[in-house]
């Protein structure tokens, strides 16, 4: 039997290890995965509302407006939708958030009290795996501002912008190139410069964009086209069935920050600081950044009349066609920094830790970081930004199907199950009370493949398309009550659930 690793519990509630000596030598241990001792969480609410408004500004909420409206919905059913998914999202967000504030550990970390210390590498990866294509899509959508940036700079460029690649022309590729190496340059400054980028970043997003706002409706003489279409859902019968599927969507935006947000509470002064942060800046940060790319986008229409409709909503494009330089260099200057924004705190360090958990001994935390920018690249992101509808539909209800399974497993065994708490040092033993079965709690992989066959069975069996509507309600409602009916047959007797040898 393992023995007792001492911890400190403090007044407020948040634990600590007195030492890492007794887990420093073990295999599931590393640096970057280690308890954050509780004089370095200095995270502030205003910091966790930098971060949400941050991450919340980038083109793709941008550009979701855009598809809900190319569905037929008008102006105020696309932000209705928009909020309605961020104020549900946030619950599960929270839920996972508190461990990260108690115990100081990340999301893998966390993981491992319900899938074991091996087995938490199948969410891991999983996690990981989205995070990867979602940094390719931003990187791609970076590369393109730098591209459009040094056409306003330089515009011979425009004229002659070398071979085509794939379609894309040589500089377009040197511009992703360059903005994908940005990415690593921030990411490998640490944590600590992040929550300085992040707080710097956000309000002047927000100022620079309101600005673009005032100035293409000035030109444009208002936002009337856009705001006065009346929509092809008129009553509520005939907006349900487009409001669900469209709300599972807008969770799917979020359903990564719903498993990994630990990776950054962990670093917070207290539960209060994360909890207002996040409840204060995700619904409003997101309906308000859509609402300024309807706004947009509505005066656009005025403007360039001969322009196609995916072409207005893509800022970038569209920012393209102003005529002055400064305006141009401006609007691109911001795009790029929400971008680089979002995809370091939503994808990058959640992949990166990830990554190392999956190989504590290998793969650092930067090292994480270069194999997602590396996947990134793989996947391909160009295509998913071709259709705006397809981006919804396919990309971000399909994942989160997946996603939601793993929150519910998670969520019941943490809060259910646990009762909030974890042995803390067992969490880096291989012989602790997460041994489970080799590593693996096999409950919770039979809840999450439950969760995901009820939540993707939609695609090959049409007649239950519905569940694939409702993927994120469907995919975490199936594993978090088979999860707990597993667990309560199986009477695992003391892995994971009865008293530790390390029992603080």
């Amino acid at each position: 039997m393992s023995q007792p690793i001492p911890t400190i519990i403090h007044a407020d509630g948040r634990v600590e290890l007195a030492s890492l000596a007794d887990i420093s030598d073990s295999s599931a241990y590393n640096h970057d995965l280690a308890p954050v001792p509780v004089a370095k969480r200095q995270w502030s609410a205003l910091h966790f509302s930098a971060l949400w408004a941050g991450m919340a500004c980038n083109i793709p909420t941008y550009m979701i407006a855009s598809g809900l409206i190319a569905s037929g919905m008008n102006w105020w059913q696309a932000l209705l939708t928009v909020f309605t998914g961020n104020a549900i999202v946030l619950i599960p967000i929270l839920l996972n958030s508190h461990a990260g504030t108690k115990y100081g550990i990340p999301f893998p970390v966390l993981a491992r009290a319900s899938y074991g210390v091996r087995g938490s590498n199948l969410p891991a990866l999983m996690r990981a795996l989205v995070a990867c294509g979602w940094f390719g899509i931003n990187a791609w959508i970076g590369g393109q501002a730098v591209f459009v940036l040094i056409k306003a700079l330089f515009p011979s460029l425009a004229r002659n912008s070398g071979v085509l690649i794939a379609g894309f022309p040589l500089a377009a590729w040197l511009s992703f190139l360059s903005f994908w190496l940005l990415n690593m340059l921030v990411i490998f400054r640490g944590m600590d410069f992040l929550k300085k980028f992040e707080s710097l970043a956000a309000p002047f997003v927000f100022t620079m964009t309101a600005s673009l706002v005032v100035w293409s409706g000035a030109q444009a003489g208002g936002f009337g086209l856009l705001l006065d279409e009346p929509g092809r859902y008129t009553t509520p019968g005939s907006f349900l069935p487009i409001f669900i599927p469209s709300v599972t969507a807008m969770i799917g935006s979020w359903a990564t920050l719903s498993l990994n947000m630990p990776d950054f509470t962990r670093f917070s002064k207290s539960q209060k600081d994360q909890i207002a942060g996040q409840i204060v800046a995700l619904p409003a940060s997101m309906t308000m950044f859509s609402a300024m790319g309807i706004a947009i986008t509505s005066a656009s229409m005025v403007l360039y009349p001969h322009m196609k409709a995916d072409q207005l909503w893509d800022p970038v494009t569209l920012v393209g066609q102003y005529s002055s330089p400064v305006i141009v260099v401006a609007a691109m200057f911001t795009v790029m920094l929400s971008t680089l924004s979002v995809n370091i705190a939503a994808n990058v360090v959640s992949s990166a830790n990830d990554l190392s958990n999956c190989f504590p001994r290998w793969v650092s935390f930067r090292t994480g970081a270069l194999i997602t920018g590396i996947i990134g690249i793989l996947t391909r992101p160009w295509h998913f930004l071709s259709d705006p509808t397809s981006f919804i539909f396919s990309w971000l209800l399909g994942y989160s199907g997946g996603l939601g399974s793993i929150a519910g497993v998670m969520i019941v065994d943490y809060w259910l199950i646990r009762k909030k708490v974890l042995f803390l040092g067992d969490l880096y033993r291989l012989d602790g009370v997460y041994r489970y079965s080799r590593g693996w709690n096999l409950c919770a992989v039979a809840a999450t493949v439950i969760g995901c066959a009820a939540a993707w069975i939609g695609i090959v069996v049409p007649a239950l398309r519905a569940l694939y509507d409702y993927s994120w309600f469907v995919g975490m409602g199936f594993s978090a009550l088979s999860y707990g009916v597993i667990m309560k047959l199986c009477a695992l007797k003391r892995d994971g659930l009865g008293p530790s040898p390390s029992s603080q």
